[in-house]
């Protein structure tokens, strides 16, 4: 007989005379004649509870059980005379699996802090928390897939090892093979020489310059998987690797682009609050009771779309002017003060920022007529601020031959992305959405490390 989640367990149409869970225990009570053990296998965020009367071979098991053990039992799945729960198991026997010793596993049935379950990042899924964060996680990812899956969008697998920096910031973990002492003994063209690609390597930053090749070929494409950041920002809403989620349209502009931001971020908190709801509630009860008014908030509100040059100006005259740590100034990108006030004070909805000065945005994005801004924009929501950064892409090859070389780069480096303009140049947009940001949205934590399994931040590579 094969085991039943407790999930399926708990979701079941009728009593079952024999069934097997396995779990870990969530906690032990001893009554006179028998004992109660919440388990849970992490499929659902509730435990079943088992009620195993004593027997010599069943105490002889129970002794060594405490919380975090794993165990097998079979019995038989009744109806609960307990408030709250439907079913509950009648155990016949029960196996220990692996022992947990009380005196130091780290997780007791009390209240963690974040700061305390990071240093066990390998254990805190174990927890409520946690267990309802990466339920969360997995299901959203599915939704991702399903959202351009029936848009008609191919999945490229766009590359992780990159010789050319989407951004031009230049924060960019290098890749070698080389150790140490020999790159100490090289100048740096030679390091790339002798590397084994026979170039400079570096891990990706985005896959946006990937999918655009692809978007020219196939029309709608995405790639969604690990971007890295060599940035020493040590906040929590900035981590070392993280995920993107990056759409690419051909013939497509900045319209396009704002209205597939908008539709995949109502879709995707529909997709959770439908798929995820007890996992969910426990956020909202205990993380940030605001947090359903939030996401009904977005996800039943038009968002709002106003210019950059607006938004500088409502931000410069604001009765909050004074009060903000930076002065919005034309020419400067928004902070996040600046975004959270115009969607939580000014608007109190999402916000799309459209048509950013030149100066301050990469050389892909398409120069607008008045030479001044570019077809950027910024998706901004409440509590987050930036959640999607865009742009219709610059599809002339003369202007973005231009911009490689005024942003302080070679074009002979983008010698295949330049192609795209050469031969059979076409309109087209895309932008990134962080999936973390994302997840932090829909569950109110404010702290990146909080919803990814095992963060890499500056100084931090544990796990």
């Amino acid at each position: 007989m094969k085991r039943t989640c407790i999930k399926a367990a708990l979701n079941a149409e009728g009593p079952v005379s024999e069934i097997i869970i396995k779990g870990w225990v969530r906690t032990k009570r001893d009554s006179k004649g028998f004992s109660f053990l919440e388990v849970n296998d992490g499929s659902c965020i509730t435990n079943i509870q088992v009620i195993i009367d004593h027997t010599p071979e069943i105490e002889a098991v129970l002794e060594h059980i405490y919380t975090g053990a794993s165990v097998s039992v079979v019995g038989e799945l009744i109806e609960s005379p307990g408030k709250g729960q439907k079913w509950e198991v009648r155990g016949k026997s029960v196996e220990l699996l692996g022992v947990a010793d009380p005196e130091t596993f780290p997780l007791q049935k009390k209240r963690h802090s974040d700061e305390f379950l990071r240093t066990i990042a390998h254990l805190r899924p174990r927890t409520n928390k946690f267990g309802a964060m990466f339920r969360i996680r997995s299901e959203l990812s599915f939704a991702v897939h399903q959202f351009f899956r029936d848009k008609g969008f191919f999945y490229v697998h766009t590359p992780i090892i990159t010789g050319s920096d989407c951004e031009g910031a230049g924060e960019m973990f290098r890749v070698t093979s080389l150790d140490h002492s020999s790159l100490a003994k090289l100048g740096k063209a030679e390091q790339g020489a002798n590397d084994f690609f026979g170039q400079e390597s570096h891990l990706t930053v985005s896959g946006q310059l990937s999918a655009e090749m692809y978007a020219l070929s196939l029309g709608n494409v995405y790639t969604f998987g690990p971007t890295f950041r060599a940035e020493k920002s040590n906040t929590p809403r900035h981590a070392a690797e993280f995920w993107m989620i990056e759409p690419e349209m051909a013939f497509a502009d900045l319209e396009d682009n704002m209205d597939l931001s908008e539709e995949m971020v109502k879709y995707l908190i529909s997709h959770i609050l439908d798929k995820c709801a007890d996992d969910i509630q426990l956020f909202a009860k205990f993380v940030d009771k605001t947090l359903m008014d939030t996401l009904k908030n977005i996800s039943e509100n038009t968002f709002e779309r106003v210019a950059y040059t607006d938004a500088i100006e409502l931000l410069k005259n604001c009765k909050k002017a004074k009060k903000f740590e930076f002065k919005p100034e034309y020419g400067l990108d928004l902070q996040t003060e600046h975004e959270r006030y115009l969607t939580e004070e000014h608007f109190k909805k999402p916000v799309i920022v459209y048509n950013y000065p030149v100066e301050i945005k990469p050389f892909y994005m398409r120069l607008n007529d008045d030479g001044k801004t570019v077809a950027a924009m910024d998706l901004l929501v409440p509590r987050i601020g930036e959640l999607v950064g865009g742009s219709q892409r610059e599809e002339r090859l003369d202007v973005l031959e231009r911009r490689i070389v005024e942003t302080g780069m070679e074009t002979e480096d983008y010698w295949w992305y330049l192609d795209s303009r050469r031969f059979g140049t076409a309109p087209h947009a895309g932008f990134g959405m962080g999936f973390e940001r994302m997840l932090m949205m829909l569950t109110g934590v404010t702290n990146i490390r909080d919803v990814i399994p095992f963060p890499r931040t500056p100084k931090n590579l544990e796990f």
